[in-house]
């Protein structure tokens, strides 16, 4: 059952939006910088650029910036409101550029327009952090950002498993219907509930997100409410209307409140959860705090700063909101203990994994960890009996490079009832039940976007010399993350571009033995008529080349081939004019991980997936890109 109840609050969004602005310039640090800046006193300038300040998380986020700059008597924030406008925005960026910032921090109101812009200033030498919403490509510094939908399906879950059998009747509150934000969460929560048996749906349309509208209307949907047994909206400030409406009404006692955002602060989620009016919060990390001990690390040229954070959303309740608000407060600390780390090395399979090891070994020992690597030699069994190990030594934490995705639940459950946690290190994990939270967090890179790459550069960079292109797909290994992932990335491109087909496909274990094997096998049972080689790692690139020119058939001449990793030896095959393209997957992630399990180990709140810096390169960069090369 599903029923619409629509009003309009312009008044009241508008009065909303000043207040914001007001508070937004009233509550920074606003200098007011001659010609080239003068930063007498001040070693640092963070220019933020926001998109706009009519949302509260964003005012929040203002609020947050300014706390933890506040802690650094030689460090400022001068901060912009672009109302929502690209142009205003792109305006504001050049006024702080000439306030003399040295590093941005930019929310974009428009992803795409805004892209060009973030470039230019990256490429200017300017550190860019950009927040929220990802501009495509890597032409900044860091992103960071929540997974809303993620926060939503979180937040349905909870519902569902709050109501049992039995079900029952849940008010959905939704605000703003142009709210990014708000339809990726109000996405997330109808995938997790709209077809669960017993539940029955009342959508409720406010057209604003604010106190006051999530409260009259509340009260007017009087009718509804009185027979809910849950009340769920998408932010802080609407759940505080509904709250504060169903003690109106004498329901508080009767309707349980379930929202997003968990931000701290008085009458705000998780205030509202101890309190015990509100029954439950997905937290969404405002990620301010994280920005500026980013921005502190980048400005101060230090390791382990990676590309991407991908903040994790958790549910509190009145079970652990003391212990999320610890988390929340903690500081990354030093404290000179030798942090014990058990890791489980998928095997040596090539040079990525060799160069992988050898940073994670040498990273080690510059951030005082005690490092105890087992080599499981493509292994899953090998990987359980180095865990089990682990968990019997006693390790701080345990860092694991999976073989494939799946089976891990029973060994990874051991690990949680032992207290030690585990960081996914290269390669992700399936649970079979995603809120046992039996993994920390992710580290290393997003294979799905190195598939879309590869496809994007044969889009732009393949000439088309006939109706269809025939694609060769050159896969890893069976049910191993990078191989599902990067194949799942080149088909979504794929599939957007027509005139391509991958005709041929088959595993290749990620080594230079098992490329050759693929076309050569292929070459055993049919004619050569494929125009294109998609590789899912170098290795298997460099053994297809191989098999190909001993049958007289020219790399990147008769086919283009196009692989992942970007090593020294696929930028040697590029030079030779062999191999067409590399995405790069940068296998040096040693000082994120040790810096991430430093910060584990002094109490933070992990993100849900921390993302290394990658980049494409081809043959027309080759030659200028080797000599740089460190793996």
């Amino acid at each position: 059952m599903t029923e619409y109840i629509k009003t309009k609050w312009h008044i009241l969004a508008v009065l909303i939006a000043v207040a914001s602005l007001s508070i937004a310039l009233y509550g920074c640090h606003y200098i007011p910088f001659g010609e080239g800046g003068n930063k007498d006193g001040v070693s640092s300038i963070i220019g933020v650029s926001q998109a706009n300040m009519r949302e509260e998380w964003r005012v929040a986020l203002i609020n947050e910036l300014r706390e933890e700059t506040d802690k650094y008597e030689d460090i400022r924030i001068v901060t912009t409101d672009a109302t929502g406008n690209a142009s205003k925005q792109i305006q504001d960026i050049d006024n702080l550029i000439g306030f003399g910032i040295d590093l941005l921090i930019i929310s974009p109101c428009d992803e795409k327009i805004m892209g060009d812009k973030i470039k230019e200033v990256h490429d200017s030498g300017i550190p860019v952090i950009v927040m929220d919403r990802a501009v495509e490509g890597f032409d900044y510094t860091l992103y960071i950002g929540p997974d809303n939908e993620v926060i939503g399906q979180q937040a349905g879950n909870y519902i569902v498993n709050l109501l049992g059998e039995k079900g029952g009747d849940v008010v959905v509150l939704s605000g703003n219907p142009t709210s990014v934000q708000g339809t990726e969460r109000l996405s997330g929560f109808k995938s997790a509930v709209e077809n669960v048996k017993n539940i029955n749906i009342h959508e409720v349309y406010l057209g604003t997100e604010s106190k006051d509208a999530a409260y009259d209307m509340t009260i007017t949907a009087k009718r509804i409410v009185k027979d809910a047994d849950v009340v769920f909206t998408y932010s802080d400030s609407m759940a505080l209307g509904v709250c504060d409406a169903l003690r109106f009404m004498g329901l508080d006692k009767k309707v349980m409140t379930v929202d997003c955002d968990g931000f701290k602060g008085v009458d705000e989620g998780l205030d509202l959860v101890s309190q015990g009016r509100l029954k439950a919060t997905v937290s969404c990390p405002i990620g301010g705090k994280e920005a500026i001990d980013y921005a502190l690390s980048i400005l101060n040229n230090e390791s382990g700063v990676p590309k991407q954070v991908i903040l994790r959303s958790n549910i509190i309740d009145s079970t652990n909101v003391e212990e999320n608000l610890s988390r929340i407060n903690a500081e990354t600390a030093d404290d000179g203990r030798k942090i014990k780390v058990g890791y489980s090395q998928v095997g040596q399979e090539s040079n990525w994994r060799l160069a992988n090891t050898k940073s994670i070994e040498e990273s080690a020992k510059e951030f005082n960890i005690d490092l105890h690597m087992e080599i499981a030699d493509q292994s899953q069994e090998k990987q359980f009996e180095a865990i089990r190990s682990f968990i019997n030594e006693g390790v701080d934490v345990i860092v694991v490079s999976p073989v494939v995705e799946t089976g891990w639940d029973e060994v990874l459950r051991e690990a949680k009832a032992a207290g030690i946690p585990v960081i996914m290190s290269d390669r992700n994990v399936v649970v079979e039940n995603r809120e046992e939270n039996l993994t920390t967090t992710y580290i290393g890179a997003d294979f799905v976007e190195e598939g879309r790459r590869a496809m994007r550069w044969i889009r732009d960079n393949v000439s088309k010399t006939k109706d269809t292109l025939r694609i060769m797909e050159i896969m890893g290994n069976v049910g191993a993350s990078p191989t599902e992932e990067r194949d799942q990335g080149f088909r979504e491109i794929l599939l957007e571009n027509p005139g391509y087909e991958i005709s041929y496909s088959d595993y290749g274990d990620f080594t230079f033995e098992g490329g050759r094997k693929v076309v050569r096998e292929y070459l055993e049972n049919n004619e050569w008529d494929i125009d294109i080689i998609f590789s899912q790692n170098d290795d298997m690139a460099l053994g297809a080349i191989e098999e190909l020119k001993e049958h007289g058939i020219k790399p990147d001449v008769d086919v283009k081939i196009i692989s992942v990793d970007a090593t020294t030896e696929a930028f040697e095959a590029m030079v030779r004019g062999e191999l067409s393209c590399a995405v790069e997957c940068n296998p040096v992630i040693g000082p994120q991980l040790m810096k991430a399990i430093r910060d584990l180990c002094s109490g933070k709140q992990m993100p849900f997936r921390i993302i290394t810096d990658e980049k494409v390169y081809d043959q027309a960069v080759a030659d200028e890109y080797i000599r740089k090369r460190l793996y």
